[in-house]
This record gives structure tokens, sequence and C-alpha cells, in this order.
């Protein structure tokens, strides 16, 4: 709470910290005051290196785990629940630098004509939350929580709900504009009508707020559909828009905010690369 952290970030935290609590319970640990540097080093070997019951986690998996766990002994120093830190030399595994997964313009076409295909109201949902998430370069937990007072429809623009609550506003492309507006009018109203009324802007077809589960599964059925031959995820039309901004000139200040990084080393692959790798991004 004191530190404003998304509810998605806390769950993750706190699946962690059980996984964690399980590992010291094991060897006998049952109080924070006993654990040892070993024991958290111990910890992370585990994560790498899986068991029975979890298969070995990636370096950014468990480099968050151990995020947590640090957090978790500072905490407890400061509270005087135990003496020392035994967390605070153990650091997270460096992950592998990637480049940002992106697809072409051509493939985001395809993607988006395949999602409203067949002209029904959810397939018209389909396309504005599609269409959105690609012309905003928002979050999949931005999208479904979007309210419908949170767009600006005369002056283009949403307001979006981002990490640690902070809010940023960004435009919305002609294309994404027009998606939204035919949901608008078109399918939202009945949809509505289904359900005990709410202010989300994408519903499910029980007039519920639609959530992230059934957004990932309307973007999996429509790239199935589009015949992409690749995997695509929310985060992969984020990355598209961020390719697409680059191209377009942006520079890395513009590109951040528009994006909601806080950090600008997560957007400096855009402007890095765009030219030389992602041309062909924006329609």
């Amino acid at each position: 709470m004191e530190r404003g952290l998304a509810a998605n970030t806390l769950s993750s935290y706190r699946r962690d910290l059980m996984r964690y609590a399980g590992s010291l319970a094991a060897v006998g640990v049952t109080s924070l005051a006993e654990v040892g540097e070993p024991h958290v080093t111990g910890f992370l070997v585990g994560l790498r290196q899986g068991d029975q019951d979890h298969p070995g986690l990636s370096a950014t998996s468990a480099g968050r785990a151990v995020v947590a766990v640090r957090g978790l002994h500072r905490f407890a120093l400061r509270e005087g629940l135990s003496a020392d830190d035994p967390a605070r030399d153990v650091r997270p595994p460096t992950p592998t630098r990637r480049l940002p997964k992106a697809i072409t313009v051509e493939q985001v076409e395809r993607l988006l004509v395949a999602s409203g295909a067949d002209e029904t109201p959810l397939a018209v949902r389909d396309r504005a939350l599609l269409e959105l998430l690609y012309g905003t370069g928002a979050r999949i937990s931005e999208a479904v929580g979007l309210a419908v007072d949170d767009l600006d429809r005369a002056e283009g623009l949403v307001r979006l709900d981002g990490k640690g609550g902070k809010q940023r506003v960004v435009p919305v492309g002609s294309y994404a504009a027009r998606a939204v507006e035919a949901y608008l009018v078109r399918s939202r109203p009945g949809l509505v009508a289904r359900g005990r009324g709410t202010s989300a802007l994408f519903l499910n077809a029980r007039g519920g707020v639609l959530s992230r589960q059934s957004a990932w599964t309307i973007l999996q059925a429509a790239a199935v559909r589009a015949e992409l031959g690749v995997s695509v995820s929310p985060h992969t039309l984020r990355h598209s828009c961020g390719f697409a901004l680059a191209n377009k000139g942006y520079d890395l200040r513009l590109i951040q905010d528009y994006l909601g990084h806080r950090d600008p080393r997560h957007t400096v692959h855009y402007t890095r690369t765009a030219g030389r790798r992602f041309e062909g991004l924006w329609r």
C-alpha cells in the first residue's frame, strides 16, 4: 500500500513469498530471525533449478521472487523482527537482454480484421479492444480497467491508470477511435442491458467487466483466425506501438511518457532499433 503497487504485482509477490515460506519450512526455519544468507541463496538456486512441483524459472521470474524476498527482509529488519538482513547481498539473476517482440503492420491489420470479421456485438467489442491496445500502447490491465468516462471522445484522448497508481493521458488514433465509437454505439448498450449496470468500458457477454484472462483469449483467438504464424500477446501490440512511435520520429522521453515507463531503460530499445528492424509498424 505504501508503495502504491498494482494489484497484480501484489498477487505475484504474495505467491513468491508463500513459496519462500515453504522453502524455509522445509529446512526447519520457522522464524525470520533464524534465516541466514545460505537460506536465501538456496531459495534462489531452487527457483532456477525447479523441483517435482515447479518447473525451473527464468532469470526474470526468479529475479522478481528474489526482489520480493529482499523486500520482506528489509521490512523485518526495520520493524525489529530480525537483527540483520540475510538477503542484502543476494542479487537477482541478470536476465538476458532481448529486443521487445513486435509484429509488422501487415500482421497487425490481419489480426484486427480477424477480430471483428463476423460483425457480431462481441466481434465489434473485440476489434475495439485490440485497436485500442495497439493504438495507445496500453497494458492489458489498463485497457480492461477503463471506464467510459476515461475516454474524451471529443479530443481523442484516453486516461490510463498505470503501474503504481500513476495516470497518463494519451491520444487515441483515428482507427482506434472509430472502432471504439462503433462499439459504444452498436454493441455496448446491448451488453449493458444483460448485466446490472457498470461504468466499465469493455464488457463481457453477460454485461460484466471484461477480465484480463478473457482479453487474452480474445487476442489469441484472433491471432489463430488471422493465421499469423507467430505467438502474440497484449505486450506484443504494446511493443509494436512503441516501435511505431520511434519510426515516426518521437524521442525517447515522449515514448517513455506515452507507454508509462518509469525507467527509460525500458524505452531505449525502441529508439535504438526502430529504423533498422521494425519499419512499417504504423498505419
